[in-house]
């Protein structure tokens, strides 16, 4: 069931600009609202490049560079047979 939410005391030159804002994407003031507490907690499950390789590397898994040197070994072991 949907909640109802207050803000007070919000600076004057906040609510101006988001009355701009809403009204440049054609939505209510509380409409604007809610687009932007949906972005905001949707751009928490992105994850950046930064926190993907370190998880890529918590994991053991390794850079292109370590794959290649891998990848080069494995192929010059597999000449030898």
């Amino acid at each position: 069931m949907p909640v109802n939410l207050s803000i007070k005391n919000v600076p004057k030159k906040w609510v101006q600009h988001l009355r701009q804002r809403a009204s440049q994407h054609h939505r209510s003031l509380q409409g604007e609202l809610l687009s932007i507490l949906e972005d905001s907690l949707n751009q928490q499950d992105k994850i950046s490049p930064h926190g993907l390789l370190a998880a890529l590397r918590q994991r053991g898994l390794r850079t292109p560079r370590e794959s290649a040197t891998i990848v080069r070994k494995d192929r010059d072991g597999r000449q030898g047979h």
